[in-house]
């Protein structure tokens, strides 16, 4: 796949209560006529539902092309979630033709734009832009979010965050990162409030970027949507409190393709791929297995310990070819080992 055939992906950042889902919702009413998928990240007792969105779902963005993740900040949680929900939405029976992503509040945006370079997702989609959404009333207050206690527990409600890092860098993060900035809220404001917001905003930025005023998330498309600003090439160019963390780097992995000769007994290969977690510490399994006497190919999907597999459909005219891709740490990907597992 060209880069011209990718998916383009809108990034979109912002405390809890910015206005994230206003934006989104705005988006879905007025898609151009474009097929759209939305993922949403936020989550906890004060966070976003992602019924929310469904409720003003039609044929561009039906229900079933919104996703909702509940298990952590998907920046701390990649290979368990952002990865394999990517996949998901891609193999829709009709290609969304724009994937809109709802990050948690505390998500930090620049691991998410480095989870683009991984093997099983970087031919196929790019990092149309980072848009950052900051409430001008809570930034011009120098509280950044409109509800500091709500943030605090969304941060205590999550086990899978890695990083305990102070709100003001995170918003930080997430300006350096912005290809665009959304003041959200300018009517409660008012030209004072959004003044000393823009102040603050352009501080932080490393580079010259539109920094635009809206209300009830209400905004042309145009303006946010088609940017093609490859966002993953362009990591150096958008600073992080972060940057070097090794928590947080996701460029030191590498994929294999296994492939393997019709399968007798699948059961014996579904222990081999759960083999794969613990002895070659591989991160993520996928592929389809040819079954020997089974007019359908057998889809494999594991993400570290936890497998799935389920009969597809038939293989038809095509070849009837058992390949997998394993996706390891640098380290561990040792094809010879890897094929001895599956093979043994």
């Amino acid at each position: 796949m060209n880069e011209l055939s990718k998916i383009p992906v809108t990034v979109i950042t912002g405390f809890l209560g910015a206005g994230k889902t206003t934006l989104i919702r705005h988006l879905m009413e007025n898609n151009q006529g474009k097929r759209l998928a939305v993922l949403v990240n936020e989550f906890g007792t004060a966070g976003v539902d992602g019924d929310i969105l469904k409720t003003c779902s039609d044929e561009n963005c039906p229900a079933e092309n919104i996703v909702e993740l509940a298990n952590g900040c998907i920046c701390c949680t990649v290979a368990d979630d952002f990865i394999p929900t990517i996949e998901q939405l891609m193999a829709l029976p009709e290609t969304p033709e724009h994937i809109l992503i709802e990050t948690s509040g505390l998500a930090l945006p620049k691991p998410l734009l480095k989870a683009f370079d991984w093997p099983a997702i970087r031919s196929r989609i790019t990092v149309d832009g980072v848009i950052a959404l900051a409430d001008a009333e809570a930034v011009a207050a120098g509280r950044f979010a409109s509800d500091v206690d709500a943030v605090q527990t969304q941060r205590e409600a999550d086990d899978s965050l890695d990083h305990d890092t102070p709100l003001r860098e995170v918003f930080e993060d997430q300006i350096t990162c912005a290809d665009i900035i959304l003041m959200s809220k300018a009517d409660l404001a008012g030209d004072d409030g959004l003044s000393k917001a823009r102040d603050v905003i352009e501080a932080e930025m490393p580079r010259k970027v539109p920094v635009i005023a809206l209300t009830e998330g209400v905004i042309d498309p145009r303006v946010i949507l088609g940017l093609e600003a490859a966002a993953e090439d362009d990591l150096d160019a958008r600073p992080s409190h972060h940057d070097g963390a090794d928590d947080h780097e996701h460029d030191d992995f590498d994929s294999v393709v296994i492939e393997l000769d019709e399968v007798e007994d699948p059961k014996a290969l579904e222990a081999a791929v759960l083999r794969l977690a613990r002895e070659q510490h591989a991160l993520r399994v996928k592929g389809y297995i040819a079954v020997k006497g089974k007019p359908m190919r057998m889809l494999v999907q594991a993400v570290g310990d936890r497998l799935r597999t389920q009969y597809d459909r038939p293989w038809g005219d095509t070849p009837r070819r058992s390949q997998l891709v394993v996706i390891a740490e640098h380290d561990n990907v040792d094809a010879a080992a890897i094929r001895a597992v599956l093979e043994g």
